[in-house]
Parts: C-alpha cells; structure tokens; sequence
C-alpha cells in the first residue's frame, strides 16, 4: 500500500465522522514514521477530551493500513494521522521537556524521572534522546503509572 493510498483511506475515515476533510497533505516526520496532516473544519470533535478520538483514528488507520499490506508484506510503515496540527503541537513539547530533563540529568549528574505517560508519548522521549551518548532512558512502572526515566551515564 502506497502513500497516496493511505492518504485515500485516512480522508475516507476521516469523512465517515461526518466531519469534512479541507486538505490533507503528506509529512515525512522523520525515517521511522510518515505523518498525514489533515485540516477539518471542526476539529473539536477529534481534539476534545485532550484528543482521545484522534488516538482512535490512528489507531483504526494503523490496522486497516495492516491488514490491506498482508502478512508477507510486513516490513515496518508506521502512519500518524494529525488533526489541525494537534499532534506535531504535543511532540513539539515533548521534545521540549525531553530536552530539559536532559539537560538536568546532566546538570546533576544523576537519573530524573519525568511523569507517567501513555506508550505513544514515552516512544518520543526515546526516540529523541536515542542519540545522546551521554544518556540513556528507559521505561519503569506499570500500567497508568509507567514513565521514562533519564539516566546519566556519562561521556563515552
């Protein structure tokens, strides 16, 4: 399933909600995951309850994207659909705090936990930091609870 095909499929999910679909463009968000803007003109039905539906039209698109590819065409394409910016907006600061905590860890030259978080947000954390020489995060906790701890390890 190509690019353009996913976009049809997104802008289809997207206009079953009844909510009409002004433009939707193709983002290469960076190596791992290709990121569809979409802009609609009521947005709120998405972005309320800090965005628990557009959680469930990524994850609807994700599957359907699945079974369309097959089971012998399972190399790794991972789609996020963003609604009026909404998601780049949350990435942007997570990055943010990522790089603060960082930098704290450094600072103190210890380990800094940042708060619990859902797997989608803790994956940007890692991701982001995955680059640091000097630091390393991993996931502790369960549950509700589970949250990305920052650990100075020094100069390699």
């Amino acid at each position: 399933m190509n690019k353009n095909e996913i976009q049809n499929l997104i802008k289809e999910l997207v206009e079953k909600t009844t909510v009409s679909v002004k433009e939707i463009s193709i983002l290469d968000d960076g190596p791992k995951t290709t990121c569809f803007a979409v802009e609609v003109s009521e947005p709120h039905f998405f972005l309320g309850r800090d965005g628990e539906a557009l959680y469930a039209l990524n994850h609807l698109a994700r599957k359907m994207v699945e079974a369309k590819r097959g089971i012998e065409n399972q190399e790794e394409l991972n789609i996020m659909v963003d609604i009026n910016g909404f998601q780049k907006k949350k990435i942007d600061n997570l990055r943010a705090v990522a790089h603060m905590m960082a930098e704290r860890a450094r600072y103190f030259k210890s380990s800094i936990e940042i708060d619990p978080m859902s797997a989608f947000e803790r994956r940007i954390i890692h991701e982001f930091l995955s680059e640091e020489n000097d630091l390393k995060t991993e996931s502790t906790g369960e549950g509700l609870s589970r949250r990305v701890v920052i650990k100075y390890i020094g100069a390699i």
